[in-house]
């Protein structure tokens, strides 16, 4: 009788192991800066790859409204990360945010201005008298009087037009701007189908602020730290298949947001100039995400001297390395 009953148990254990769902995948939702274009191209691909799910992780990714809404986002906790332009952590940690940077892909500085690409505009000082366009939401925002003042100008030397988002570019393209500031890797390609241009580079005016990567609040890394962890190595995987293949991320993108109208000529552009802006002399040869002490310290200078955050900072409240392997 008694052997009966352990064997009758041990059936029913069996049975129930075999019934029983697998245990959950570690949920996270990922809110990316804007509609899509080419520096979201690893987070689709590990997407629709099925790389996410190997690792045990269910990720909800959200196409966003800008890079500084999606950290308002993030902060308030309806988001777990964030996709955005990491730089954009200082402003907001002067304003009370808790977030920090836990990777950063593209590391170097691709804030630029656009000029016509046979324009003899070939460097601040070139700007006197010229109209330049910018949204109020802009990450050049901030900089713009420190760029000026590299070339010895002010905004009185030239026409500095701050316009809608959605009026950015209407306006560039029909040249009633000779200038607009924006980044690299998303700006020149679109410019190259109706107005081929050329890039003045934030960082030859001395201005460091580091690009595209992720941000979480800090309760969220404490609570979520392994999820965040995997998630990281999945798109570490991902943007070095697309060093590799970059159509691969052009395929995954279409696949993944068949609605959105997307130029393939566009994306492989733009994914192959956000992968020529990974790294930078402190960051060479470190892992994919990783952050330099050095860049962060140099971004805050900058920061500084731009009125975004005052004196006396921690470099180390604004980025964390824990979670890149």
């Amino acid at each position: 009788m008694r052997r009966l009953l352990l064997t009758t148990l041990l059936f029913l254990g069996c049975v129930a192991a075999a019934v029983a769902p697998a245990s959950a995948a570690d949920k996270l939702s990922v809110r990316l800066d804007f509609s899509p274009w080419g520096v979201q191209a690893a987070i689709h691909l590990a997407q629709f790859k099925g790389w996410f799910k190997e690792a045990g992780l269910d990720v909800d990714i959200q196409d966003g409204r800008g890079s500084g809404n999606t950290i308002q986002l993030v902060n308030a906790g309806q988001a777990d990360v964030g996709q955005v332009q990491v730089g954009l952590v200082g402003s907001a940690r002067a304003k009370g945010a808790t977030i920090r940077s836990i990777a950063t892909f593209q590391r170097r500085t691709d804030l630029c201005i656009l000029v016509d690409k046979d324009s003899p505009i070939g460097k601040v000082a070139d700007l006197r008298g010229k109209r330049v366009v910018v949204f109020a939401a802009s990450p050049w925002s901030p900089f713009v009087d420190v760029y000026l003042k590299s070339g010895g100008l002010t905004r009185d030397d030239l026409k500095l037009d701050v316009v809608d988002p959605a009026a950015l570019w209407g306006t560039y393209i029909a040249k009633r701007a000779d200038g607009l500031m924006s980044t690299v890797g998303s700006a020149l390609p679109i410019a190259e189908q109706s107005r081929p241009s050329k890039c003045l580079l934030a960082s030859d005016a001395g201005i460091a602020f580091p690009s595209y990567g992720l941000v979480a609040r800090e309760d969220t890394i404490a609570a979520k730290g392994p999820a965040l962890r995997k998630l990281i190595q999945v798109e570490q995987r991902a943007w070095q298949a697309l060093h590799e293949n970059p159509e691969e991320g052009v395929k995954a993108m279409i696949a993944e947001r068949p609605d959105a109208r997307l130029d393939e000529k566009i994306l492989l552009g733009q994914i192959k100039l956000t992968l020529d802006y990974f790294e930078t002399p402190a960051s060479k040869g470190k892992p994919i995400g990783w952050q330099a002490k050095e860049d962060w310290e140099a971004a805050l200078k900058s920061m500084e001297a731009a009125g975004v955050v005052n004196a006396g900072w921690n470099v180390s409240d604004y980025y964390t390395n824990v979670l890149v392997e």
